[in-house]
């Protein structure tokens, strides 16, 4: 089957599968989105959600990250794993905001990609959930699996992945496919000892029953 043709199929099987599939992150707005996906990275969407919980009512806007002291910074995020770095990534984001952004969150994959700490994958959700903005395809490491897993890509940087998705969609259905292969990766196509037998993609599938 040609490769349209069979993501299209997949993604119709996925929807029917997870037919509520979306962000399970917490947010309230553009800057608690794009926090709490920068905190999700190498860390669980339930982590951070506990996590920004409080970290959202003490921290409100670009004012209060860009004047944060690092290391309680550090600490309200802790849990989060990669903390350090995190938290001079939104301090630093912060900053920016307000010294070139008004204290608002940008609403181009340009600005948006030249914060600390934000590369495509995060602007990417950004974009479509803060502002329904179509620019390209998050791809983190439930979408890199399965796209490899299922010859949707034979790339292993995040970016060549993401051209090759978008070459095969059209762009409307780009948003969805993220969600939809996240889903999927979490409950059955796991990265260890995928459930191969109650997968609903098996026909597509030539890493099927391989592992």
């Amino acid at each position: 089957m040609e490769k349209g043709k069979q993501l299209k199929r997949i993604i119709e099987l996925l929807e029917t599968k997870y037919p509520n599939s979306g962000t399970a992150l917490k947010y309230k707005n553009p800057l608690e989105l794009l926090v709490a996906t920068i905190l999700s990275a190498q860390s669980t969407d339930r982590t951070v959600n506990i996590v920004t919980c409080n970290l959202f009512e003490k921290y409100r806007q670009a004012e209060d990250y860009a004047q944060a002291d690092l290391r309680e910074l550090e600490k309200d995020i802790r849990s989060t794993g990669f903390y350090r770095n995190k938290a001079k990534f939104l301090k630093q984001m912060g900053q920016a905001l307000v010294e070139k952004f008004q204290s608002q969150v940008p609403e181009t994959m340009d600005e948006l990609t030249a914060l600390q700490g934000v590369a495509r994958k995060t602007a990417n959700i950004v974009l479509w959930n803060a502002f329904g903005k179509i620019e390209g395809i998050a791809v983190d490491t439930h979408v890199k699996r399965l796209s490899r897993r299922l010859g949707l890509s034979e790339n292993e940087d995040p970016n060549k992945i993401e051209k090759d998705l978008m070459a095969q969609l059209p762009r409307t259905e780009w948003p969805k496919i993220n969600y939809l292969l996240i889903s999927h990766g979490r409950e059955v196509c796991t990265a260890r000892n995928p459930k191969c037998n109650k997968c609903d993609l098996n026909a597509f599938c030539a890493s099927a029953f391989t592992f």
